[in-house]
Parts: C-alpha cells; sequence; structure tokens
C-alpha cells in the first residue's frame, strides 16, 4: 500500500482539528447552558452532560490534530491557515473553558460609568440598572475588584457601551479585541525565531495554534492573550535594534495585565550591559523613563489613578486554590499526611506560608535571570522568568503559561522540549468547559507526584544534555 504524500495527510488533519473545533462549538451553548448570558445560535438537542462530553471530544480530535500536524513540520503558510481555520468556530462560540469575559464587561461598565472598578466590585452594577450583566458574573467573582490594567478596562469600558446591553455582543467585541493579540503574534513569533536561530514554521504552530492557545486562550476571549501580543511585539523590537520602542511596548502591555513589566527590566538589563559604562546608565535611565511615562499617560487617561496597582492586582487571583498550583498541593498534602498522623494543622495556612516562599523564590531565581539577561539570551530568559511566575503565583492557572511559552518557543531548543509540547498539548484539558478546575482539591497528592516526576526527569537531562553555544544575533544600533 503507497504511503499517503505529506499534502494529502496534513488535509486529513486539517480536517480534523476543524471537525474537533466545530464539534466543541455546536455543543457549548447547551454544555455552559448560561441562562443569564445566552447565546446567537441555539443549543443541539441533547443533555447538558451529552453536550459536555461532546465538547471534549472535540478537544480531543483538535489536540490529535495538532499534534499530526506537527510531526509533518508545518510552514509558515499552513500554521496561518489552519489556525484561521481551527480558530474561526471557537471565536464564534460562547465563552469555553473560562467565565472571566463577563467579569471583563463588568468592570468595563463599572469604569465607563465614571466609578472605580479597583475599588468597586461587580454587586455595584445591580443598583447602576445592569442586573442582567451582574447576573452573567460568576458569583465566585462579583464581590472581588479588578486586577486588570487600566488600558484593557479603558477598552473594555468602550465595548460595555454595547456589551452592558447585549452581552453577547459584548463578548464577541471582547474576543475580537484579544484577538489583536493573536495577530500580533503571527506577526511577530517568525522574526523572533529568526533571530533566534529556530524554525519559524514550528514556532508559529506552538504558539498559534496549540490546544492551550486555542481553548485556554482565544476561546474564553482570555485578556492574556493581549498581553502576550504586545509583549513579543516589544520584545520583537528590541531585537531589531530598537530596545526604547521595545520598552515601551512591554510597558504598554503592562496596562493591560501587570507581568508584562518584568520585560522592561529585562530588555535595559540586556541591551545596558552591551553598551560602555557611561552609554549603559544613560540608556537604563532611558528605558525606566520611558516604562515611567507609558505607564504614567495610560493612568491619567483612564483617570483611575495609581489605584490600579494596589493590592488587588495579587488578592484577587490568591481567592482561588487550585490543585495545580505547587504551593497548594504542597499544603494540601501536607496537612493531609498531619492529619493521618493526628497532627491537627490548616491546609490554607500551610498554603498562604508556601506561596510566600514560592513568590520569594521565584523572585530570586528571576532576579538570577536578569543578572545573566544579555541580547543573545533574553527572550528566553525572559520567557522563563515569566513561566516560574506563572506557575509559581497564587493560582497557576493553564493559561497563564502564554505569558512565557510565546518567548521560549522561538528558540531552538524549547521548540524540542518534549515538557512545552505537553504542556500545550495538556494544558487546555486541566480546565472543564464550565471554567472549574478538572482536578478537585483531594488530587493534590498526585499532582505533586507529577511535578516531582516532572523535575526528575528534566534534572536527568540536563545532566546529559551539554552545554551549547547560545545563538548569534547582530545587535543593531541602540535606538528608539
Amino acid at each position: 500500500m503507497p504511503v499517503p504524500r505529506r499534502s494529502t495527510r496534513l488535509a486529513a488533519c486539517a480536517t480534523l482539528g476543524l471537525a474537533g473545533s466545530l464539534l466543541a462549538a455546536v455543543a457549548a451553548p447547551r454544555a455552559l447552558e448560561n441562562r443569564h448570558a445566552g447565546w446567537w445560535y441555539g443549543q443541539i438537542a441533547t443533555s447538558r452532560g451529552w453536550a459536555t462530553v461532546l465538547v471534549w471530544a472535540g478537544m480531543v480530535l483538535l489536540a490529535l490534530a495538532w499534534l499530526g500536524v506537527l510531526r509533518l513540520g508545518p510552514g509558515r503558510r499552513a500554521a496561518y491557515a489552519l489556525t484561521a481555520l481551527w480558530a474561526l468556530p471557537l471565536v464564534a462560540a460562547p465563552p469555553l473553558f473560562s467565565s472571566d469575559v463577563y467579569s471583563y464587561l463588568a468592570q468595563g461598565t463599572i469604569l465607563h460609568l465614571g466609578h472605580d472598578p479597583y475599588t468597586q466590585p461587580p454587586t455595584i452594577l445591580a443598583g447602576l440598572g445592569h442586573r442582567h450583566l451582574l447576573d452573567a458574573v460568576s458569583k465566585f467573582w462579583r464581590h472581588t475588584t479588578a486586577p486588570y490594567g487600566p488600558l484593557f478596562l479603558e477598552l473594555v469600558g468602550l465595548i460595555s457601551t454595547v456589551g452592558a446591553v447585549h452581552i453577547v455582543a459584548g463578548v464577541l467585541l471582547c474576543r475580537a479585541l484579544d484577538l489583536i493579540g493573536l495577530v500580533l503574534l503571527a506577526i511577530w513569533i517568525p522574526r523572533l525565531a529568526d533571530a533566534l536561530g529556530a524554525d519559524r514554521g514550528r514556532a508559529l504552530w506552538l504558539v498559534l495554534a496549540s490546544p492551550l492557545m486555542l481553548l485556554g486562550l482565544v476561546a474564553p476571549a482570555h485578556n492574556d492573550l493581549l498581553m502576550a501580543g504586545l509583549l513579543a511585539a516589544g520584545v520583537g523590537w528590541a531585537l531589531r535594534g530598537r530596545p526604547l520602542l521595545g520598552v515601551a511596548i512591554c510597558a504598554l502591555a503592562a496596562t493591560i495585565k501587570l507581568p508584562a513589566l518584568v520585560a522592561v527590566a529585562f530588555i535595559a538589563v540586556a541591551w545596558g550591559r552591551s553598551e560602555q559604562a557611561g552609554a549603559r546608565r544613560l540608556l537604563v535611565a532611558q528605558c525606566a523613563g520611558i516604562a515611567v511615562v507609558v505607564l504614567g499617560l495610560v493612568t491619567v487617561v483612564s483617570g483611575v489613578g495609581v489605584g490600579w496597582l494596589s493590592s488587588s492586582v495579587f488578592s484577587t487571583p490568591a481567592r482561588v486554590h487550585l490543585a495545580i498550583t505547587p504551593a497548594t498541593a504542597i499544603g494540601e498534602t501536607v496537612a493531609l499526611v498531619l492529619h493521618g498522623a493526628g497532627v491537627a494543622v490548616s491546609a490554607h495556612g500551610l498554603e498562604s506560608a508556601l506561596g510566600v516562599v514560592a513568590t520569594a523564590l521565584a523572585a530570586v531565581v528571576g532576579l538570577r535571570l536578569l543578572w545573566l539577561a544579555d541580547v543573545p539570551r533574553v527572550a528566553v530568559l525572559l520567557g522563563a522568568t515569566l513561566l516560574l511566575a506563572a506557575i509559581c503565583g497564587p493560582a497557576a492557572w493553564p493559561w497563564y503559561l502564554s505569558w512565557g511559552f510565546v518567548l521560549v518557543a522561538a528558540a531552538p531548543a524549547p521548540q524540542r522540549s518534549p515538557a512545552l509540547l505537553v504542556a500545550l498539548a495538556l494544558g487546555a484539558f486541566l480546565v472543564r468547559p464550565d471554567g472549574v478546575l478538572a482536578l478537585p482539591i483531594e488530587s493534590s497528592p498526585a499532582v505533586l507526584v507529577v511535578y516531582a516526576a516532572a523535575l526528575e526527569a528534566w534534572r536527568r537531562v540536563r545532566r546529559r544534555r551539554a552545554p551549547g553555544p547560545a545563538p548569534a544575533i547582530s545587535s543593531a544600533p541602540v535606538g528608539s
């Protein structure tokens, strides 16, 4: 029997992925059954349980198709075409795997009506004539203030002129806003891959079409996608010899979500290291000044003051206890063991203490990586730092990995890493279609075993692999 040609296999994978995306989209309204928001197309005639099974089946088909194309070695055109083909049904579907977009609309509406979403929770909408929008927000988040940057809330505030009345239209507009991030990634990931000496087709496929991207960011309309796109653009401009412009774009990304601010420090240190002492101090001062100006302008225009830098940026995510968060997994496991030994201990207390330790560890390692930052390695070291921040933060939602993987996937060695493939393929399956983590808190000991096995495997690979030279990057003259 003749072996199918590459084009035939690629077409088969494309069809399989589209089938998975369509299946998830068609079953989504019934699987979610959000009577407060509804959707623009109807529910399929089946039970909610079977609809949920169909969504899972669609996810599996999409993941298998993605892996199949990856084995064939996708080119740049195939990556663009198949990403658009597979994303389209999910763009038209209701927000799967998270209902955060309704919180976006609520907080944007609060800002648009002249109130401060950093001090006023969505419950204020009940007295402002938008009870229907409040009802669409998850009960868990109705009493929490906004953890997002002022630029994002200002943009969603504009959308809320429509979305506060027509929730479905508001969701679609929010998704369109976040898809700007996907377009930015499509533009800048190949350029980052070229700069780092990596395969641009593979980089695009890993970043744009992975299950974690399509199901974890596009489908739920997470604003992490917009932040990641701006982050890639900022780092890309820096690698093209425009570090000051890169700093400005990364500071702008931080007004979407604050973690992008880390990129400002990495760019300043990396390009400062390439200069003589006097010029180094000037460049670092320019980077700091540009970042302050961008943050200040956005803050002034939004009218929220510096309140957006308050503790709510960190305390709101900390309200969630996830079995996949390392600090939570360790705290729950230790508490379970101690309870078995007859020692009464608070699991939440242990989690809080371990969370502080994890944050401190991430900060120390991040500072070490910042100290090592230079122009050739800045994208990889920054990506690694953001991945560490996502994992060691108060709630390690899978889509937070996008902060770093959009950068490390453009480098040669991480592109071939089994750990990256596992994270991108399986990360989306950790969250149920209704946005609840698929792993209950009682699974923390099993999660901890998986983490330990992964660390051991990583240690063995590190021991076997000889260090290779950093990719050479021609550094263009510094400019803005």
